[in-house]
């Protein structure tokens, strides 16, 4: 533990003479060269990252910290992934331990670990992060964060606690877009917000249909693969058969034992600019209409209305009662909301009494002014910079790790944890079947007393997994 301890101590006091200069770059540029090189002169000034999940997103995840820092140690249930990972790696992480198991890896290296990354399905994004910040680890967390509200509630006060540094996987947060959209939405451009839609083509894999079947009527399965260890990929999840291409590598998002579906594979990317601007959180209730749930599987369409009561924003300005509604698996909003502009597959819209802003990207990237008011906006000027501007998502977490500053990530969990319970009250509601009453204070649905209403805020895990900080580091 010392060790753990002194290498924390030294990041963060190796970064305090240039704490001033990161405060200058967030406001007018790129960040300084200490923090995108290297430093040979002391191996304590170089980060260490461990990657828990190296395929998919893990793939690019495990790249950005093997090129802005240096790590130690890669893992992967899959060992054909992992030995790939190895390979692309090796001239950045040479000397990187592998492992099956994220528990082992981080009980076995805790010293040499700084801070992780974890790119695994939604399932198991909690159970590992619980274990890394408890440990003191600095964590980087794909999105959605984590799978259930409860599981979200508990990185976000863990990691206040820890006092380290997060940022979830959301990557549009770092665009002059989104942040500037952000701008423009708080400035009062668009008058009072009335409502916000957003809208997804997710899902683009199997989702609705139910589980695959023999030509008997059984539900099919498969011999599990000796490059997989299967249980671990289960982790904390109810236990289910191996079934080819069912659940891994790809086709776990449509399950509801594993993923979160449409909406939590997107919403927080393409909802993130208008939660932000307009402080969407702990909605008052949520009701979903979709296509239904089916052996376990995640409808194939829906629409999920969100209510939010009067609030105070982000910014200190009160933000009116709205609603949010969201649409996927081919729902859009009427196309008349648009006054003219192009509906795409996926956007965001937030309409206001004097004009609206539409963003025809997955990402909150770029942004419209669109008003039934002739050439309203046409020589409109943004408002003055009140967010800084981002030398890119991985690079700002990595930069608030060496300055000692959780806040200059700007999609740490204290933000994003509560931008996924938002999120994941919308899978609530589909799960339910009703219209759900939600208390967040009390993370308690008021309409939904006792087990019925505790199964949909978390869940129970397999043994050997936990989001309990005290039994993750001792392996209770």
């Amino acid at each position: 533990m010392a060790m753990r301890s002194n290498r924390r101590d030294f990041l963060t006091t190796s970064a305090a003479g240039a704490a001033s200069a990161s405060a200058v770059w967030h406001a007018v540029g790129p960040s300084p060269a200490w923090a995108r090189q290297a430093t040979a002169d002391s191996p304590m000034q170089r980060l260490n990252f461990a990657s828990i999940g190296v395929d998919g997103k893990g793939s690019s995840d495990s790249k950005d910290a093997a090129d802005k820092a240096q790590t130690v140690a890669l893992c992967d249930i899959d060992d054909r992934k992992l030995r790939k990972s190895k390979a692309r790696l090796s001239e950045f992480a040479p000397d990187a331990k592998t492992f099956a198991d994220f528990r082992e890896m981080l009980t076995e290296m805790g010293d040499e670990i700084d801070a992780v990354t974890v790119s695994t399905p939604d399932h198991t994004h909690a159970c590992a992060s619980v274990m890394a910040l408890a440990m003191g680890k600095h964590c980087f967390t794909q999105k959605p964060l984590t799978w259930s509200m409860r599981e979200a509630r508990v990185l976000r006060e863990l990691a206040a606690e820890k006092g380290v540094c997060t940022q979830m996987g959301n990557q549009g947060t770092a665009t002059d877009g989104l942040r500037e959209g952000v701008e423009v939405i708080r400035s009062g451009a668009l008058g009072d917000i009335k409502e916000v839609h957003v809208w997804t083509n997710r899902p683009v894999w199997a989702q609705g249909d139910g589980l695959p079947k023999t030509d008997d009527g059984k539900v099919k399965t498969d011999k599990v693969p000796p490059y997989l260890s299967w249980d671990l990929w289960l982790g904390p999840a109810p236990f289910r058969p191996f079934t080819e291409n069912i659940y891994h590598p790809f086709q776990w998002r449509g399950w509801l034992d594993f993923g979160t579906g449409a909406l939590g594979d997107m919403a927080c990317h393409t909802a993130n600019m208008v939660v932000m601007a307009l402080a969407l959180f702990d909605a008052d209730s949520a009701v979903a209409e979709h296509s239904g749930i089916v052996e376990g599987q995640y409808p194939g369409n829906s629409k999920i209305t969100f209510q939010f009561a009067e609030r105070e924003g982000m910014d200190g300005n009160t933000v009116p009662a709205m609603p949010l509604y969201w649409y996927d698996g081919g729902n859009k909003p009427d196309q008349a909301l648009l006054m003219g502009e192009k509906m795409v597959n996926s956007g965001s819209l937030v309409v206001g009494t004097e004009g609206s802003l539409y963003s025809p990207n997955d990402y909150g990237a770029q942004y419209t002014l669109i008003s039934k008011t002739a050439d309203k906006y046409k020589d409109y000027t943004p408002p003055e910079r009140t967010l800084p501007r981002s030398p890119g998502h991985f690079q700002e977490f990595v930069d608030a790790i060496k300055a000692g500053k959780p806040e200059m990530a700007l999609s740490n969990f204290d933000y994003a944890a509560r931008l996924t319970e938002t999120i994941l009250l919308g899978n609530a509601a589909l799960r339910a079947g009703k219209k759900v009453e939600w208390d967040a204070e009390k993370m308690e649905f008021t309409n939904l007393p006792g087990e019925a209403g505790a199964g949909l805020v978390g869940r129970d895990y397999r043994e050997g997994y936990t989001i309990d900080p005290e039994k993750a580091v001792s392996g209770a």
